[in-house]
């Protein structure tokens, strides 16, 4: 790899003053051993160089979007930077740490970050005390735990004992006189514990490299809180550690050791067979050396070593030319695991275009991160709304939710915001969700989790109410697909309910859905004209087939005229049935049509079994009747509404009843098919000031 000034002038830059550029380059130091690439540098150099970001046109394309990724991943990282400084306390860390990475498009961004962090944690003792304390804060918050779940140890050792000194600098200053004071004696004792693993491996014809282990501050101090111990009981202040060329010689080294000390029985930890959870593997032993103290050996892989150093950079290599990680906003832990698949692979594999194929296929985001007024972090599952965000702040938030703002812009309920989103819930004053939030089609709800809060809210009401409430849903529901004269006795048999109460019940808690009931009813009556066809065809064998391109399928009847029944508008996927005219054909109305009727009445010999066939595209009228409060824009609504579905308006009339404040409008629309026209009209009584819509005919 090129160093940084090569890169500037690779790139047409000049090379920055080296005495007012201390920090930069110390950072471009950090990120060379980190092995990245000259795309990184390159962002990390106009970052900390506003002015020079204008030469960003003269690189080609490709490069350019790379790098303006990872300078917008710093920028997105300024705005976490702000919100923790602004955090109350029981705003969680980890939460910024998730929403940080749901901004960066480039994981590469974050070893910038790191390493511009740590070089100013070094040069922080100049800092006023609480400048200097609010930096060690947000190390200790934000930058080490990160460098820890990217297993880049060698920056956090250092960020956690930089934080630890500034946060607890009388306790960080008792553990370091602890370690000077018996520095030498302890130096003596792993000079001679050293030569004599050595002297034992050789023995066994096994080549390796041991040395000292360095102990850091902030994990002593860990580890005595942790085991509630002094430090003078501690095993690992003595500790060394033995490299090998592969695992099998691990396992034969550790016998050596075990061969030559005691171990103590209940401090042996195999990181090699059960990996820690940013891919760190290592033998953990302590014995009881030389003089009777204790000792800790770590036995790893020279690959394990450079893991445990370098963590993902050990392995991030970008070739010139390759594409570099564009998926926007993947989800947190999808992320370690394509970092802890990418670490799996050795250098020898050099497959880097496969590797980030994968990266582009794999990182798909599943989470999306919002924040509330004061500054927490807010997880959803992708596709959330702010009705799920409020359930997830709190239940009774969720139950006296009326309305929602979005970045000061007051949304539906059903508004699904995007990450980094600020959202502030209205509420009124008393719990009152509505059963028409667990209806899927509805759209309010998109967790599992905030349906089950407002479902287990309606279990507490008495029986009679939820009975009287199912009733009403699936009534409105019925009404709406005219089917309310329907048979309810199939949606028991489809749901295996006993009585048509327990269906009733069911609807009201949000366990079947209304629409789920108006479909079983029309599958069953579209399964009984099926079987009235079949029986047809079996009594009369001059039946014609079907031809694919049919608009519907004439049983018994050929080379007719077909036409849609003004009186019922069937759409495709309703339950329908042929009468045959004296003059026009087949005329196709839904089965139950109140004018269908009356005709079979005195002509039933002049029914036909009837099906849909191929529909190539066709779409259908349908009149739907709209009831509610004649409010401002209304009309507007409902129009914006249908439209977002993709269904055309051919119509609209309304009257309006200026004594009680009501209007009705008759809509004439054109749907695509049955699903189409039940998924709006669930969603048109969901509009504000909605009293009842169904479908007329």
């Amino acid at each position: 790899m090129r160093g940084a000034l090569e890169v500037l002038a690779s790139a047409g830059f000049p090379a920055p003053d080296p005495g007012g550029a201390a920090a930069l380059v110390a950072c471009l130091n950090l990120l060379e051993m980190l092995r990245a690439d000259e795309e990184v540098l390159l962002a990390a150099i106009l970052h900390a160089l506003p002015e020079w970001r204008p030469r960003l046109a003269a690189l080609e394309p490709a490069t350019r979007s790379r790098v303006q990724a990872l300078l917008d991943g710093q920028q997105a990282a300024e705005q976490v930077w702000t919100l923790h400084a602004g955090r109350a306390q029981h705003v969680r860390a980890e939460g910024l740490r998730r929403l940080l990475l749901a901004l960066v498009r480039d994981l590469r961004v974050i070893l910038i970050l790191l390493a511009r962090q740590l070089v100013r944690m070094r040069d922080a003792t100049s800092l006023p005390e609480a400048e200097r304390v609010a930096l060690a804060q947000l190390s200790a918050d934000i930058h080490a735990p990160l460098a820890n779940r990217l297993g880049i140890w060698q920056l956090k050792w250092e960020l956690e004992d930089l934080a630890f000194r500034f946060l607890q600098p009388e306790t960080y200053k008792r553990i370091a006189r602890l370690l000077d004071e018996k520095r030498g004696d302890r130096e003596r004792f792993i000079e001679d514990v050293k030569s004599r693993i050595r002297a034992a491996l050789g023995d066994a014809d096994i080549r390796a490299d041991v040395a000292g282990r360095p102990k850091h501050i902030f994990s002593i101090w860990k580890k005595m809180q942790r085991k509630d111990v002094p430090f003078g009981e501690l095993y690992d202040v003595r500790a060394v550690r033995v490299l090998v060329d592969d695992v099998a010689t691990c396992y034969a080294a550790l016998g050596v050791v075990h061969q030559l000390w005691p171990p103590v029985p209940t401090e042996f930890d195999d990181y090699i067979a059960n990996p820690k959870g940013n891919q760190y593997r290592s033998l953990h032993t302590a014995v009881i050396g030389p003089e009777g103290r204790t000792l800790e050996v770590q036995i790893r892989t020279h690959e394990m070593h450079a893991h445990s150093e370098l963590g993902v950079a050990a392995h991030w290599r970008y070739k010139e030319g390759t594409a570099a990680p564009a998926s926007a906003n993947a989800g947190f832990e999808r992320k370690l695991a394509w970092m802890r698949q990418l670490l799996d692979r050795t250098e020898a594999d050099g497959d880097d275009d496969a590797l980030l194929a994968g990266l582009r296929t794999d990182l798909v985001e599943d989470r999306i991160y919002l924040l509330t007024p004061k500054g927490e972090v807010i997880d959803l599952p992708r596709g959330g709304t702010v009705l799920d965000f409020a359930y997830h702040v709190h239940t009774e938030v969720g139950h006296r939710c009326r309305g929602a703002k979005v970045n000061g812009r007051i949304v539906p309920l059903d508004f699904g915001p995007n990450t980094g989103d600020r959202i502030e819930i209205l509420t009124a004053k008393t719990s009152e969700p509505r059963r028409d939030w667990l209806l899927t089609g509805n759209g309010f709800l998109a967790s599992a989790r905030s349906r089950d809060k407002v479902r287990a809210w309606f279990h507490k009401l008495d029986r009679a109410r939820n009975l009287q409430a199912g009733r009403e849903l699936l009534d409105r529901e019925l009404k709406r697909l005219a089917l309310l004269q329907s048979d309810l006795a199939p949606a028991l048999t489809k749901f295996h309910l006993a009585s048509i109460d327990e269906l009733h019940v069911a609807v009201a808690l949000g366990d079947i859905g209304p629409s789920q009931v108006a479909r079983a009813l029309h599958d069953h009556a579209q399964a009984q004209l099926r079987g009235e066809s079949a029986r047809a065809q079996r009594v009369e064998p001059r039946l014609r087939p079907a031809r694919p391109s049919d608009r519907f399928i004439v049983e018994g009847v050929g080379n007719l005229l077909t036409q849609l029944a003004r009186c019922c508008q069937p759409v495709a996927g309703d339950a329908i049935a042929g009468y045959l005219t004296r003059a026009r054909g087949v005329s196709i109305h839904r089965e139950g049509c109140v004018a269908l009727q009356r005709l079979l009445a005195r002509h039933p010999e002049r029914l036909l079994p009837v099906e849909w066939g191929e529909r190539d595209g066709a779409s259908y009228s349908v009149d739907v009747l709209v009831r509610g409060l004649d409010r401002k824009n209304l009309l507007k609504d409902l129009a914006n509404l249908i439209a977002q579905q993709g269904v055309h308006v051919l119509a609209v009339n309304s009257r309006m009843d200026a004594v009680r404040g009501l209007v009705e409008m008759a809509f004439t629309l054109k749907v695509r098919d049955f699903d189409q026209l039940g998924q709006l009209l669930g969603r048109l009584n969901a509009v504000p000031g909605v009293d009842d819509v169904h479908r007329l005919g």
